[in-house]
Parts: structure tokens; C-alpha cells; sequence
């Protein structure tokens, strides 16, 4: 048994703990709960979802015995009896929702709960608070005895909104993700004897798909939704295999290779797709966060949207090897490609050079807009004649070269009538004046460079538009 300064010395701890002290009186929500019980209450969930004044009705019954020093300070009290007086509103509105955990907690026969919540103080301010509470021995039948304790955790919940909304309100796409389960089977393929992780993804494919299930996605922000047109956080992660599909496959398989050799941070290009089926062109950002390097428990994704920015330096690259009027690739894109052949080239390669014939003509007598249309013809021509990986060029006003990689010159005698075949149905499709063009074609011979081979296509083309005015001057 406790003498009287025993108590006197509980007394002092209880008034100056440097925590809010509570000593509380539950035992009228004891008499509630089992006068439910009596009447066949068997689910107090249930039981709230018909009656939820229940909870403010238990609310009410609580009574506090006493408080200490730290209660007075925290809820701006000038005494008890102030404080005990106004409890109405300290104890309301927020501190409703975790009432109800409290009473299920009770009702399941626990002794202790702890949980956050907001209390008022007297002048009105929210307080975000941790509080506990626990049926102290020799109460455990009745609860008439209930040691509650309140911390102020105000500027903490507020450091915590701050961090939600510059998270909630990035202006980038921003993805919470757990790859805890990829780490998880690092460590099984270690134990397995597995030392090479891009050497077992050779032999093993289907495993870049089986680690893209065991990421776990925590939280995503609006951008997000936003960018990838999402109703929810919810819609959106019952989808993410449209999201993450074809060539993410391979920009992950590095991506796990980098985990894998202990890179936790990097930054790469790649293509998403919205939920609408639209490619989206990403810059992402992945860094494991710090404290979780051994589990990667945590990893933050940045997604930036560069859809546009890419765009622009397609354009660009379009703008710097094309021939703006015709389409087709220009001077210096056909002279880059010559060059690179020179080094790198398999024989045999063949060249034809085309030019218009006529065109000075046309200019002078129907006007350079006819003349134009002649030179979009001629175009118009080459693409439906060549396709990818030969290179169709435009290399000056009325002059078009074509190159032809691993072509020799039975294939490229085939080109030229090709031509001509489409020339003439060109030529039926369209009114004065007549597309007329000059062809000549040179294949390269082994040791022969790629200048002799242009020079031979040149002089065949020319031979060809001489013996064309010949035959006119015959006609």
C-alpha cells in the first residue's frame, strides 16, 4: 500500500509530467455497452451505422476526474474548472471520427488504444494530438479509471500537410512506389549463385515481367492522373499495363540492372501511353530514397511529360534533312549518308542520279508555281518508288539522286523502268505540263569510292538526257 507522501509524490508527478494527463471515467459507456449487449446487440458496427448519435451519446458520457498542469497550458485553460466546464468544446468535431475506433476498441474488450485526432483549445483552435489511453489495473471490470495522455503533434501534422500538398500539387507526375519485393528476390537469385543479372535475364526473358508485379505502387499525385487521364488514383492502378507497355519493357529490364549493381538513382527517356491509348513521351526519374538503400522499401518516380519537346526536336531533325518543298531528304543528309558509306559500306551500292527535263521551260512560259509543281511531281515519283533504307534525296533545283545499299546493277536497271513506269501514270493523273525526266545509274565495284560511283551515275544521266533532245530534234 502507498502511505500519504507515496501519494503525495504520484500527485506531484501526475500535476507536472511534461505530457497532458487525463484521468478519466468510462464506466458509463461500460453500463451503454452492455445494456446493448443484454438487448442482442451482437455488432457494434452495425449498431452505429443505424444509431450513429450512439457515438455522440457515449461522448457525453464521459466524465474527467482530473487533469494535470500540461492539459491547462495545452488547451489555453486558466483552470480546471474552466477547462472541466468547457469540455463541449475541446473534445467535438474531429475527435468524432476516432471516437468510433475507440468505442470498437472497447467494445472488442481492449485496455489500451492509441490513435491521432484533433481536440480544440478554449480559444478555438485546432490541436493535432496522439493520444492513448489505457483501463488501469484493478479497473478492468468497470473502467471507472482511465489514464488518457495527450501530445501536441500540431507542428508535425502540419510539416506532414505541407509535404502532401507540394507532393498532391507537384507539377510533375509523382510516384510513391515500395520495390521491396525486387530486393527480396536480388537476394534469393545472390543465394541461387546468380552474379550476372543481364546474363539471367538473357536466358531467362519472362522475368522483366514478373518484377514489374512485384513493384508496389504506394501513391501517385494529380499530375499524374492529369497526364495519363485517370478518374482515380484507383481507375489508374487497375490499368497500369496499358500504361507500362512495349518498349518499357526494355528501359526496365536497365533499370533493374542498375538496381542490381547498386545504382539507385538514374534518369532516362522512354514512351508511356495514356489511358486513351495516346503515346506520351516521359522523362523519368528514379532514386531509391535514403534510409532505404538495404530494402528499397522506398523509391520516388518523377514522370515529366516531354511529348512536346520532343516534337519540336523531331522537327528539327526534319527540318535539318529534308528538302522542305518535296519532302524528300536533302543535300547535306544525302552527302552525310555518302559519307558514311564510304567507311562502312557492303558492295554492291548503286546510285541514280534523275533530272527534270524541261523544267527552265516551264518557268519561263507557264511560271515557276507550274515549275514547282513539276519538281513535287518528280517527288511524288521517288516515294511511291523507294521505301526505308533507300535513300531518296533531292540535291538541287531539278536534280534527285537516289542511293541504293546492297543493289547491284541488274536491280538497278529495274529501278529505272520503275521509274518511268510510274512517270507515266503520273502523267495521267495530272494536266500539262509533262513530267519528262532524265535517269542514269552507276553500281560500285570493290576499292571503287563513293564519288567515282556519283560521277558515273551523273555522266549516265546526262548521256540519257542527250540522247532524249536528240531523239526530239529526230522527232
Amino acid at each position: 500500500m502507498f502511505d500519504s507522501s507515496d501519494k503525495e509524490y504520484l500527485v506531484t508527478l501526475f500535476e507536472h509530467a511534461p505530457i497532458s494527463l487525463w484521468e478519466q471515467d468510462f464506466s458509463q459507456i461500460k453500463r451503454l455497452f452492455d445494456e446493448l449487449r443484454e438487448a442482442g446487440v451482437k455488432s457494434l458496427d452495425a449498431h452505429l451505422l443505424m444509431h450513429p448519435e450512439f457515438i455522440d451519446h457515449c461522448m457525453g458520457q464521459i466524465r474527467v476526474l482530473e487533469v494535470n498542469h500540461k492539459t491547462l497550458s495545452l488547451l489555453k485553460a486558466n483552470s480546471k474548472e474552466q477547462l472541466l466546464a468547457n469540455l463541449d468544446k475541446v473534445l467535438r468535431d474531429g475527435m468524432r471520427h476516432h471516437f468510433r475506433d475507440e468505442l470498437r476498441a472497447l467494445w472488442n474488450g481492449d485496455l489500451s488504444w492509441s490513435g491521432e485526432g484533433v481536440n480544440y483549445t478554449l480559444a478555438g483552435e485546432p490541436l493535432d494530438i496522439l493520444l492513448d489511453w489505457r483501463i488501469l489495473p484493478e479497473f478492468e471490470k468497470n473502467w471507472e479509471k482511465v489514464l488518457v495522455t495527450f501530445q501536441d503533434i500540431s507542428a508535425r501534422k502540419q510539416a506532414e500537410r505541407r509535404l502532401y500538398n507540394l507532393f498532391e500539387a507537384s507539377p510533375i507526375s509523382l510516384w510513391e512506389e515500395d520495390y521491396s519485393a525486387i530486393k527480396d528476390f536480388f537476394n534469393l537469385l545472390r543465394s541461387q549463385g546468380v552474379t550476372d543479372l543481364q546474363s539471367y535475364l538473357n536466358e531467362h526473358p519472362d522475368t522483366v515481367k514478373h518484377c514489374t508485379k512485384l513493384i508496389k505502387v504506394l501513391n501517385v499525385n494529380r499530375r499524374t492522373l492529369d497526364l495519363f487521364g485517370a478518374a482515380s488514383k484507383e481507375h489508374l492502378l487497375s490499368n497500369l499495363d496499358q500504361i507500362f507497355r512495349d518498349e518499357m519493357e526494355h528501359h526496365f529490364a536497365k533499370e533493374l540492372i542498375d538496381l542490381w549493381n547498386g545504382v539507385l538513382m538514374y534518369e532516362r527517356e522512354g514512351v508511356n501511353y495514356s489511358l486513351s491509348g495516346d503515346p506520351i513521351n516521359i522523362l523519368l526519374n528514379f532514386r531509391i530514397m535514403p534510409g532505404h538503400e538495404n530494402d528499397f522499401g522506398w523509391a520516388m518516380v518523377s514522370i515529366q511529360d516531354i511529348t512536346a519537346r520532343k516534337k519540336a526536336e523531331e522537327y528539327l531533325h526534319y527540318l535539318g534533312t529534308h528538302d522542305v518543298m518535296t519532302g524528300l531528304f536533302n543535300r547535306g543528309f544525302f552527302e552525310e549518308t555518302i559519307q558514311r558509306l564510304e567507311f562502312s559500306r557492303k558492295d554492291p551500292v548503286s546510285i541514280i542520279i534523275l533530272d527534270l527535263n524541261y523544267l527552265k521551260k516551264t518557268n519561263d512560259e507557264l511560271g515557276h508555281q507550274a515549275g514547282d509543281k513539276l519538281i513535287r511531281r518528280a517527288a511524288e515519283v521517288l516515294t511511291a518508288a523507294f521505301n526505308n533504307g533507300q535513300i531518296a534525296a533531292r540535291i538541287g533545283g531539278d536534280e534527285f539522286a537516289v542511293i541504293l545499299p546492297r543493289t547491284d546493277e541488274t536491280e538497278a536497271a529495274d529501278y529505272l523502268k520503275q521509274i518511268q513506269a510510274l512517270i507515266d501514270i503520273n502523267n495521267k493523273y495530272y494536266r500539262d505540263p509533262i513530267l519528262s525526266v532524265s535517269l542514269g545509274t552507276a553500281t560500285g565495284q570493290p576499292g571503287m569510292n563513293m564519288e567515282k560511283i556519283i560521277q558515273l551515275a551523273d555522266n549516265a544521266m546526262y548521256n540519257s538526257k542527250a540522247e532524249h533532245h536528240r531523239r526530239r530534234r529526230d522527232d
